[in-house]
């Protein structure tokens, strides 16, 4: 039975004065709930796989921030890293031995990157990642997918056109074509099409960058043999392999995709799990590759706020906990067994669902395929049921994005109790979604 609908009188109020102060009343698009029912929800606190909003409203939270808080919401130790750290100062715009600490960290527990920089964003790592293979290859051209997100670069916010192998057409106001017409644009899962770009395009293509679990548009899981590919003729053309490991890196494994597939990319962009959900990115390489960055190489990149101490710190915190024994095995069961029940309960329903995963990400589609690889795969009209079983599972204390588009992400805090409260608004859910909305 459908639940009512919970209240939101503050967040509709505090809604509607922010519309006075930010374009469409946020600071980023997806928050503003145009995909789903209802006005955005004000989050007030959170604290381990909980959050609360301004309404008082209790949610078991899938989000996490959009996945960086692998530890849950208000980890002690990362809170404590912090509010130790912060008794000195936040804010230098100059070296501190956390940057090193961090750094440390993770390089020793990752075999596929020698050095590393920090910024401020998964973007901004895109961004200067990009702008290192450009200047490495002496190249201009990058390659990209359909159905992979890179943040907001001027040159990656590009869609496919109508071709096998086309030039990127901006999917914003603002691009210039120009910056449109150095970005190549191909589908996922296409061998035919990237060897038909790297003759077209030959020896014009500084990098290729792909997220090697595409996780911003679905969950577009690729084939081993795929990406085995991909870095083969990348090599043979003198290109270089860029992973945006903004979302899977150090989420399904320390070492991200590369680790869990064993490829070694040129280049790794990570995102803000590294800074325990503060602002934070980095890229990494060889140190060959890397020493083309300023101030030893030619090819400039600057932050006042990289390797912010404050995030440093959070960083440091929480990717010791990571290192734990166990903590990725305990973490991929605990995701497999809540995602098994739901395919199980679907399975003898006949619903028209299914459920994809890796390590500790998951994602709902309403389909019969058993595979999603491209973007075009995924039916734009299937996004009706999610709106509905969002507005069900709002309804029932469970918190996923506000996209069917956007995936799900399971933390170490995420306890029994949590899991099995959420199976069961998730099959009266869907229950209802199919019998209620069998027009959708």
């Amino acid at each position: 039975m459908s639940k009512p609908d919970i209240s939101r009188a503050k967040s509709a109020a505090l809604y509607e004065k922010a519309k006075t102060y930010f374009p469409g009343g946020v600071n980023s698009p997806v928050r503003a709930f145009k995909s789903v029912y209802g006005t955005p929800l004000f989050i007030e606190k959170g604290d381990g796989s909980h959050i609360w909003d301004a309404d008082g409203n209790e949610f078991i939270d899938f989000c996490c921030s959009w996945g960086p808080l692998i530890l849950g919401h208000n980890h002690a130790s990362v809170r404590n890293k912090v509010m130790e750290v912060m008794q000195n100062g936040m804010s230098f715009g100059a070296p501190t031995a956390l940057e090193n600490e961090l750094a440390e960290l993770i390089l020793t527990n990752n075999k596929f990157i020698e050095k590393i920089r920090f910024v401020s964003s998964g973007t901004e790592a895109v961004m200067s990642a990009i702008r290192l293979a450009r200047g490495y290859t002496k190249r201009d051209k990058i390659l990209k997918f359909e159905g992979c997100y890179h943040g907001h670069t001027d040159a990656l916010l590009v869609k496919a056109g109508s071709g096998l192998v086309t030039f990127g057409e901006t999917s914003s106001a603002g691009v210039p074509k120009a910056f449109a017409d150095e970005t190549i644009v191909v589908a996922l899962n296409d061998k035919e099409a990237l060897q038909k770009a790297f003759e077209e395009f030959s020896g014009q293509i500084a990098a290729v960058i792909i997220e090697p679990v595409p996780a911003n548009n679905g969950l577009l899981l690729q084939t081993q043999d795929y990406l085995t590919f991909l870095l083969e003729i990348c090599t043979r053309n003198g290109t270089m392999l860029l992973f945006d490991e903004v979302i899977s890196g150090f989420r399904i494994g320390f070492e991200g995709a590369a680790g869990y597939y064993g490829i070694r990319p040129d280049i790794i962009t990570y995102g803000k799990i590294i800074g325990g959900g503060l602002p934070v990115g980095a890229y990494g390489a060889s140190a060959e590759i890397m020493d083309h960055i300023s101030p030893v190489g030619s090819v400039y990149q600057a932050g006042t706020l990289s390797g912010n101490p404050v995030a440093m710190a959070a960083g440091i915190a929480q990717l010791t906990e990571l290192l734990q024994p166990g903590f990725y095995q305990e973490l991929e069961a605990k995701t497999t067994g809540f995602v098994n029940s739901v395919r199980e309960f679907v399975a003898q329903r006949g619903y028209a669902v299914k459920v994809f995963t890796i390590g500790s990400i998951f994602w709902f589609a309403f389909t019969d395929q058993d595979t999603i690889r491209t973007a075009d795969e995924i039916d734009p009209n299937s996004m009706l049921k999610f709106k509905a079983m969002h507005r069900e599972l709002i309804n029932r204390g469970i918190y996923l994005g506000p996209s069917g588009y956007e995936v799900g992400f399971i933390s170490s805090a995420h306890t029994t109790d949590d899991l099995d409260r959420t199976k069961t608004a998730i099959f009266d859910s869907l229950d209802i979604v199919f019998e209620l909305n069998s027009t959708i």
